[in-house]
């Protein structure tokens, strides 16, 4: 542990001009006595650490010592390019070896652009959760993220409605969707890839025996046509609607938007009055009532008559509220 802090101290140092014992002792998590301490050592060690007294002070390397344990560690390496995703990093546990990969690489960078990561973060940042939920970390969620890196079975139990299933599955990787962690595995041994949910893990137990990744797999392509898959599947229903030009405009931004983009592409001229009749797919009667409510006097739903029967019920209650 201490071994690796000293490493981090030289590092830091060399990443920057100076630094303060205090600054030292935030980014190592020690106190500012441990700090002093530790430059001491490096001292001795041959490590020329000088110390600078006043105000104005703080610890330097002297003469452009140049430190060669740059190199990345493999789990470095692979957290480095999930440095962009930091409260994602956090969740998984790689917090600190993003941090150590970002170290060893600023400090092997020239001093003209040793500042090249603190200007990015500061141009871009993403920000993966969805408006309006507090994210929620699964509990589970190292303990997979961990399976998933060394490429370990893992045994699992899973919440799928009101029963538990078990299985012993390989995990092939992590996907952050709107808040919500997903795993993409199969069964040890081989099969068809399914998703799983990870706060729907009820238990999860690495074993020690690894497996074969199959060299095929693209979990971005899998994704992909899994996640449009999933969007079609749950649009059982159709309603037909009209839409004034405006309602036409925020159409995608009420419904699922592939399905207002079809239902749109599809529709004929407008009428007379300038209103377009779209012939819409929707999960069910319900959703539809709930989405299209937001478009207002922007839609009129012409079928099927119960949902029609709905909005003519809603148009009542408003007429009643504000027609005096």
């Amino acid at each position: 542990m201490r071994a690796a802090r000293l490493i981090k101290m030289v590092l830091l140092l060399q990443s920057r001009p100076a630094m303060t014992a205090a600054e030292l002792a935030r980014e190592l998590e020690v106190s500012e006595r441990t700090v002093t301490r530790d430059a001491q050592a490096l001292s001795e060690a041959g490590v020329p650490v000088y110390a600078e007294r006043g105000r104005a002070g703080g610890y330097r390397l002297i003469g452009g010592y140049r430190t060669r344990l740059t190199g990345l560690a493999r789990g470095e390496a692979e957290a480095l390019f999930l440095s962009g995703v930091p409260g994602a990093l956090r969740e998984m546990g790689l917090e600190d070896a993003a941090s150590a990969a970002r170290l060893k690489v600023s400090a092997a960078l020239l001093p003209s652009v040793r500042d090249a990561s603190r200007t990015a973060a500061q141009r871009f940042h993403l920000d993966a959760p969805s408006w309006f939920r507090e994210p929620e970390t699964p509990e589970l969620l190292p303990a997979v993220a961990d399976a998933v890196w060394d490429d370990r079975l893992v045994a699992a139990r899973y919440r799928r409605g009101e029963e538990e299933v078990v299985r012993e599955l390989e995990p092939y990787g992590l996907v952050l969707k709107a808040g919500v962690w997903y795993l993409c595995a199969r069964a040890a041994g081989g099969g068809s890839f399914r998703v799983y949910r990870i706060d729907r893990f009820t238990a999860v137990e690495a074993g020690g025996e690894r497996f074969e990744r199959d060299g095929d797999f693209d979990l971005p392509a899998f994704w992909a046509e899994r996640a449009e898959q999933f969007a079609r599947s749950i649009l059982r229903a159709e309603v037909v609607v009209r839409l004034s030009a405006t309602g036409v405009r925020r159409l995608p931004y009420a419904v699922d938007a592939p399905a207002a983009r079809e239902a749109l592409e599809a529709a004929g001229a407008p009428d007379a009055e300038g209103w377009v009749t779209v012939t819409l797919a929707v999960e069910s009667e319900d959703v539809a009532h709930e989405q299209l409510r937001l478009l207002g006097p922007e839609v009129e739903v012409l079928a099927p008559a119960t949902l029609r029967g709905r909005f003519a019920r809603d148009a009542g209650r408003l007429a009643g509220l504000y027609g005096g």
